[in-house]
């Protein structure tokens, strides 16, 4: 393989995004054959050359893949956790080679997660360019006035900056309602803060679906790989392989 940039060498093995990869680099944790490496602009080979992040080397997957997990409540969504709480790894103990989540669920949510050792597959799923759909079914504690829903669908501020356009529709009727809601964009704590904007709380959340992938058959803490015709028809979706 030709030489990189170390920071999106970093990124694509899912070392750590490319942002917090250049830190990495700048604070002098990154070694290439030995060398401790400062400068941002510094390249190396990933199958050739021994690149060590903080002393732990790191190496291209052997082969790639690909997890939909059913993140249950009360499982964070992290590859470590310090008050030792159960992680989403600790559900696919089975699977040796190093994966990490695509993007987050929070503790309290529950629904479909990706799992892989692929950077460039997660990268893209998460960028804002790729606008990937996710369905969320959210239980609420009282009903939207329709002024209410149309605002929520037009976008809401949230810490200074208006969320993107989101599908919303009324899926049960109750004392407290089920909502489905389609965002493109993944920020913290996004539906149940947007909920709580119009003075609604969020009692349960769970996503049901990442693009086409629904989360069908799937009980909390199973997961299953994706099929090769998944796989292909996200890659196509995310215009992977036109990005080589």
């Amino acid at each position: 393989m030709a030489a990189e940039r170390l920071q999106k060498i970093l990124s694509r093995l899912g070392v750590a995004s490319r942002r917090k990869a250049e830190d990495l680099i700048l604070a002098g944790k990154v070694q290439v054959n030995g060398k401790t490496i400062v400068e941002l602009g510094s390249k190396a080979d990933p199958d050739a050359d021994d690149i060590r992040v903080i002393g732990m080397n790191v190496r291209p997957p052997r082969q790639k893949i690909y997890i939909l997990l059913h993140k249950p409540k009360g499982c964070v969504t992290t590859t470590h956790d310090p008050q030792h709480r159960q992680t989403v790894l600790d559900l696919v103990k089975p699977i040796r080679e190093r994966i990490y989540p695509v993007g987050r669920l929070d503790y309290h949510s529950e629904g479909a997660l990706l799992l892989t050792n692929d950077g460039d597959f997660a990268n893209a799923i998460l960028s804002a360019k790729s606008a990937v759909p996710k369905v969320y079914e959210v239980k609420v504690n009282g009903y939207l006035t329709p002024d209410q829903e149309e605002q929520f669908r037009a976008g809401v501020p949230l810490h200074g900056r208006r969320t993107a356009p989101a599908g919303l529709r009324l899926a049960k009727r109750a004392e407290n309602p089920w909502y489905e809601v389609t965002l493109v964009e993944g920020r913290t704590n996004q539906i149940r803060i947007m909920f709580q904007y119009f003075g609604r709380m969020v009692e349960k959340l769970r996503r049901s679906q990442i693009g086409f992938l629904k989360l069908t058959g799937l009980k909390p803490a199973d997961f299953r790989p994706l099929t090769t015709q998944e796989v292909s028809r996200f890659r196509k979706m995310l215009k992977l392989d036109e990005r080589r």
